[in-house]
């Protein structure tokens, strides 16, 4: 007795051939062109004894599965038990490649069982061929399928209808439910199905304690089974007498709601659950056809599209909502009786599940998570680039690769910063400008598109700050306008100058460096602020409409940094502040992952505070306030003081580590 497989190497043919280890009999394995090496894999898993696998060389898409005539004839006769596994498994996969694969390969495979004489074609299906059936699809139905528009559906429902009406070799069809890893190792090889809500769930794990309640949405059925269980009630299935015509649902007997379903692996995945699930069924009472309308407008398409892409689901997952079937399984149960193969509890299992994709399928596992994976050849602008935290971030991109153009007005302090570059081996290139005057940084722009074409990175790094109180200030407004120019006018002058290269390109990331200041109520530091919150407010403005253009851009609060910008604050000294490194490690991160916005926890915890009480945000601010002096410079003295930080003040810097004050 021997056995002929097609899709042998894929994940459930493989699993499938594991079982076949305890019988006898040759397996033979088409093996398409280029998939040797899969093959191969399969020979070393198949362990002792694995001259038992054959390679057939062979294409799903060709007559006869592409084998020849000699090789047919040779086979001919000997071949007891053919299984066709090989189908796109893929509910996001094109048309044609469903057609191609799941009609036209089951075709082929149906005629060359016959051209085998094989005793038995084994179909492997899916539950998807009944469509979306509401109620209760028995194992006994198949014309009863309906809603089947969706390619998966259609497809699966054609390929099985070849069978039922071309098949002249005796055969079994089976449909198995929604296919997850071994049940007790959780192998699998690739993320489909269920898989796709896991990295949702894992981002809301990060984010929330376990014990937060979530609100979330009941959906429809799903059926969920072990890739063990398959391959097991399969084997014995096959195996069986007098069971050829015969249709059997390899589904769990228990049916989970989405609602259910997520929250089973929140538990293994030690995220929050939803507590609260809606029914969507409670919007029945808007009519269909405005349901409709409202769903298939290209804006509503496209918020709904990127909130998707946003939690890593595919557009197809939306059939799940309110998917409708639940599937009747008794002719299998009768099948498997005695034979202690049971689908095991969902519950049970997930744990197992959930780490195997954590460990080993977790997307973020596949992403270059360096520096110099993201800015190797790649050319980087930062401006303020002399010193501090634009100097440390020069240094660190020109190390992983980057070409750092290098912006300051100090010629002596950028030729520093270069010679350090290249003594590091990397590539920069210099540019004096002065970024609070409008023409020199139309000029710069000029030069750098002239000299390099396009730009990758902007970070607008360079910044002014002004430490003085308002009663010091009545006579001083160009220290307004000072800050306003640099700080502002400046940054989005670069910005509007190197925009229209990076939206023809779909390509650009600027970072801003902005300020914890605002996040919260800074008092003597209202130039500043007012200035950094008009760029961070341009910002989300730009985001918004360059959005579709693939221009990110990121907004970094940053803290209190020591460099020479706070030197002239002798009471800093004293004070626990951010050194240039951690600055550093701040804008890496936004380069390496891109967020919308960087902020320390004390800043976001001030940012909360400040909305939800407003009142008392000011009570305490003003406090800490009255707590410091302005400096010497501040107050019009041209007589510089030493100040000396005291008990109390250094305790509430601890506390609000990296506030201006």
């Amino acid at each position: 007795m021997a056995y002929f497989l097609t899709g042998g190497t894929g994940f459930i043919g493989r699993n499938f051939i594991d079982k076949l280890k305890q019988r006898e009999g040759d397996i033979y394995v088409l093996t398409r062109k280029g998939s040797e090496a899969k093959f191969e894999a399969l020979r070393d898993r198949f362990g002792a004894a694995s001259e038992r696998l054959v390679p057939v060389p062979g294409d799903l898409a060709k007559a006869s599965l592409g084998l020849s005539a000699g090789l047919t004839g040779k086979l001919k006769g000997k071949i007891r038990h053919f299984f066709h596994f090989a189908a796109v498994y893929d509910i996001g996969a094109s048309l044609e490649s469903q057609q191609s694969a799941n009609i036209g390969g089951t075709r082929n495979a149906v005629n060359l069982a016959a051209a085998l004489n094989a005793g038995c074609f084994h179909h492997v299906s899916s539950i998807a061929a009944g469509g979306l059936y509401r109620g209760t699809f028995r194992e006994d139905m198949f014309e009863e399928a309906e809603n089947c528009e969706h390619p998966y559906f259609s497809t699966k429902h054609d390929a099985e209808a070849i069978v039922r009406s071309e098949c002249r070799t005796p055969f079994r069809i089976y449909r198995p439910a929604m296919v997850v890893g071994d049940s007790t190792s959780g192998e699998i090889d690739k993320i489909d199905g269920v898989y796709y809500f896991f990295k949702s769930l894992q981002k809301i794990r990060n984010l929330l304690p376990p014990w937060f309640p979530l609100v979330g949405i009941e959906g429809g059925k799903f059926n969920i089974v072990p890739v063990d269980y398959v391959a097991a009630a399969m084997d014995h299935i096959a195996h069986l007498p007098n069971r050829d015509g015969d249709c059997f649902h390899l589904t769990d007997p228990e049916h989970h709601s989405m609602g259910q379903m997520m929250n089973i692996f929140a538990t293994a995945g030690h995220a929050p659950r939803f507590s609260m699930r809606l029914d969507t069924r409670m919007f029945s009472f808007i009519p269909g056809v405005a349901r409709d309308t409202l769903a298939n407008l290209p804006p509503v398409k496209r918020v709904i599209r990127t909130m998707l892409e946003d939690m890593g689901l595919p557009e197809s997952v939306t059939m799940f909502m309110n998917y409708p079937t639940r599937y009747d399984s008794r002719e299998t149960e009768r099948a498997l009786k005695g034979s202690g193969i049971a689908c095991p509890k969902l519950q049970d299992y997930a744990p197992v599940i959930w780490d195997y994709w954590e460990r080993n399928l977790d997307p973020d596992l596949f992403v270059d998570h360096s520096l110099e994976g993201n800015v190797k050849g790649k050319t980087v602008l930062i401006t303020g680039a002399s010193s501090g935290i634009g100097k440390t971030v020069a240094l660190r991109l020109a190390e992983a690769g980057a070409h750092v153009l290098l912006v300051a007005r100090s010629a002596d302090k950028l030729e520093e910063t270069a010679r350090e570059i290249s003594e590091l081996g990397g590539i920069s290139t210099s540019y004096l400008a002065d970024i609070s005057i409008m023409e020199e940084c139309d000029r710069l722009v000029a030069d750098v598109l002239e000299a390099h074409g396009h730009l990758e990175i902007l970070i607008n790094n360079a910044g002014r700050s002004i430490r003085r109180s308002l009663e010091f200030s009545f006579d001083r407004f160009h220290d307004f306008e000072r800050t306003m120019q640099v700080n502002y006018f400046g940054a989005i002058r670069l910005i509007m100058g190197f925009g229209p290269v990076m939206i023809k390109r779909r390509q650009g990331h600027i970072i801003n460096i902005s300020s914890i200041s605002a996040l919260t109520p800074s008092p003597r530091f209202s130039a500043y602020v007012a200035s950094k919150s008009a760029l961070d407010a341009w910002t989300r403005a730009a985001a918004v409409e360059w959005s579709d253009r693939n221009i990110r851009f990121t907004t970094i609060n940053m803290p209190l940094v020591r460099t020479p910008m706070i030197s002239a604050t002798s009471v800093y000294e004293h004070m626990p502040v951010l050194t240039p490194d951690e600055a550093g490690d701040m804008v890496v991160d936004a380069i390496i992952n891109k967020p919308k916005r960087i902020a320390t926890h004390m800043g976001v915890y001030l940012q909360v505070m400040t909305a939800l009480a407003p009142k008392f945000t000011e009570v305490v601010m003003n406090v800490v306030f009255r707590m410091f002096k302005d400096s010497a410079a501040a107050r019009g003295e041209k007589q510089a003081e030493k100040v000396e930080a005291s008990n109390e003040q250094v305790a509430i810097a601890s506390l609000m580590k990296g506030v201006h004050f």
